[in-house]
């Protein structure tokens, strides 16, 4: 099985700064894409940021500029540098990757979710 783990959540002030973090463990042989989503109350689930293992990135529109995502494939970790927060970016933020389990087979994972709360 593999798990992914975030961490780094909390409440912030506008304009300030968290950074998100993400280990995947388990069943590890390789790890393609991995990327961000965020939940916010009373909307569906969107699209942060993604980043493939050859380091092609992508940003939805509304965080470029303010957010930067990066990877260490040694550890099998993502991250999200989130500065400039806005009270829109409340959500609760998923860590998802796309692997490649022992038993040879591609499947997207999930993180349990960090609250993040943008408030003064």
């Amino acid at each position: 099985q593999v798990q992914l783990v975030e961490s780094g959540g909390g409440l912030v002030q506008p304009g300030g700064s968290l950074r998100l973090s993400c280990a995947a463990s388990g069943s590890i042989t390789g790890i393609n894409a991995m990327g961000w989503y965020r939940q916010a109350p009373g909307k569906g689930r969107e699209s942060v940021a993604t980043i493939t293992r050859g380091v092609s990135i992508k940003y939805a529109d509304s965080v470029k500029g303010r957010f930067t995502i990066s990877r260490d494939n040694a550890k099998n970790m993502v991250y999200l540098q989130m500065n400039s927060l806005k009270p829109e970016d409340t959500a609760v933020y998923y860590c998802t990757a796309n692997v490649l389990t022992y038993d040879h087979y591609w499947s997207d994972y999930w993180g349990q979710g960090t609250q993040v709360t943008v408030s003064s």
